[in-house]
């Protein structure tokens, strides 16, 4: 089962390619400090604007640096079905622990949608499957009844569930609804405090990106029920949980990381660009408050 902080990483780029030297660098870094695994070619790294080859090319480079350490969770999603499997069939000969897979957006499949997709990709690999439902972002919403039923109808094919739906209740809904272990993952850094108390297990962050001691030392403190500890680390990082969607993410987040580390560039592709002055201010206070700069 995965737990703990678990940073969605960026992909660096210099000059509009992977910056491989960086994205290596920052894997280390991040286990080093704590990160109990990997997420990379999620949305923070902005898989939307990889082609198929970079975003191969990302997993692999991944799983290779990170060499055994930590699990790696390959972001697999997509819109097309196929395209998914395409994804998850590459990231398990290359040897990741599972896949991330997204509820598919644009498209909007209903709940009978939604389960026939999670289905086939259940059915057609043998790579188990971290579902993500981010609503805000694909419109579709993974209800938590069909989320137990994919866990019945596929017993021990999904592992556990990003949630970034902002429903606090659904984590007691899983809880009560799905049989064994399943790892509920918070998707909002700033509810990961709650979400965990109600029996979460641990956050896909943005922050960790940026802070992955702190974000790591949180979600210990939380599994040590040490409520005191986890408040103040909380409140240490509130701010930048806030900061890194001050712009359209990942801006932000490269902005931070390139305060902190000056071998990662503040650049993103098209059709995301910089953040702003404003989201830039943010991220400097709330890195000041934190202790990272």
């Amino acid at each position: 089962m995965f737990s703990g902080s678990i940073p969605a990483l960026v992909t660096p780029f210099r000059d509009g390619a992977v910056d491989e030297s960086a994205f290596r660098r920052l894997i280390d870094w991040q286990i080093e400090n704590g990160s109990s695994a990997l997420v990379p070619c999620g949305t923070t790294g902005e898989n939307s604007t990889l082609s198929n080859d970079e975003h191969h090319r990302v997993i692999a480079i991944c799983v290779e640096q990170a060499a055994g350490r930590v699990p790696v969770i390959a972001g697999c999603g997509s819109n097309d079905t196929m395209n998914a499997l395409m994804h998850m069939n590459f990231s398990q000969a290359c040897g990741v622990q599972a896949a991330l897979v997204v509820a598919p957006y644009y498209n909007r499949p209903g709940q009978e949608g939604l389960l026939a997709h999670f289905g086939y990709l259940a059915e057609h690999s043998d790579l188990p499957i971290v579902l993500y439902n981010v609503p805000a972002r694909t419109v579709t919403d993974l209800m938590p009844e069909t989320v137990c039923e994919l866990t019945r109808r596929h017993p021990g094919r999904f592992v556990g569930i990003k949630d970034a739906s902002g429903d606090l209740s659904r984590v007691t809904d899983h809880r009560m609804g799905i049989a064994g272990d399943f790892a509920q993952l918070s998707g909002d850094d700033e509810l990961a405090l709650p979400f965990n108390a109600a029996g979460g297990v641990g956050c896909i962050s943005v922050t960790a990106n940026v802070a992955p001691k702190l974000c790591a030392e949180f979600q210990q403190a939380c599994r040590d029920n040490d409520l005191e500890k986890a408040r103040k680390l909380n409140d240490r990082l509130y701010p930048l949980h806030y900061a890194m969607f001050k712009d359209a993410s990942p801006g932000p987040c490269k902005y931070a990381l390139s305060r902190v580390h000056d071998w990662i560039a503040d650049e993103l592709r098209l059709p995301l660009v910089p953040c702003n002055p404003a989201a830039r201010e943010a991220v400097d206070k709330a890195l000041e408050h934190a202790g990272l700069v």
